[in-house]
């Protein structure tokens, strides 16, 4: 990258595919943000900047390299590579920057501790200037987006009909409300809607709450 492209970025600011991070801790600390661009449309995590664009630098290169490097093959699975990592000098201060293209293995996920202290996977995706835990349907969905996934056939049958009906009135649905509307299963519900928004026919939308649907 060179010096006035990341000139750019550092105006612009964090966005759905940068992240700025003053330094690294441990891997664990970026590992959600390498696996959340990895999951969605790749991007750039840049060390050695505030949240308030402000050029801190970093004191060592090499040990925040190691960390990268670490959180790629050993916190993220399956692991992740990134594009490049590279040490530009902005402003007399060692900045660096890695980028993480779309992976064509998704979903990766880091391991985490659930609210009863049970050791989970999550996978992460990158929702504006934030990275966040995908929902199962969401997960679902990133393995059936992969470049390697089969083609599907679809069927419209009753329930289809009903579903795309009640867009058309209400724009939205949840797979709760899906459920209940065609009296089935939230596990069969998610299934059919994540399957439709694989086709092209839906898109999965994501809030501080849930998941929700919406026709194309």
């Amino acid at each position: 990258m060179d010096i006035e492209k990341l000139k750019e970025i550092i105006i612009e600011g964090e966005s759905s595919k940068v992240e700025f991070k003053r330094k690294v801790t441990n891997a664990e600390k970026i590992a959600k943000e390498l696996c959340a661009f990895a999951n969605t449309s790749g991007g750039y995590l840049i060390i050695g900047i505030d949240d308030d664009r402000k050029i801190v630098g970093v004191d060592s290169e090499k040990s925040e390299i190691d960390a990268i490097e670490i959180a790629c093959q050993f916190s993220i699975q399956p692991p992740i590579t990134p594009k490049s990592i590279e040490v530009i000098n902005y402003n007399k201060k060692d900045i660096i920057v890695v980028e993480v293209e779309e992976s064509n293995n998704k979903p990766h996920t880091i391991e985490g501790v659930d609210e009863k202290g049970r050791r989970r996977r999550y996978a992460y995706i990158r929702i504006g200037e934030k990275s966040v835990v995908a929902s199962k349907e969401m997960k679902r969905l990133l393995s059936g987006l992969n470049a390697n996934s089969k083609p599907l056939k679809i069927y419209i049958g009753e329930q289809e009909k009903r579903l795309f009906a009640y867009l058309e009135k209400h724009e939205k649905i949840t797979v709760r409300e899906f459920a209940k509307l065609v009296n089935i299963s939230e596990r069969r519900a998610s299934a059919v809607l994540v399957k439709l928004v694989r086709v092209g026919v839906l898109q999965i939308f994501t809030d501080s709450n849930n998941d929700y649907f919406a026709l194309v």
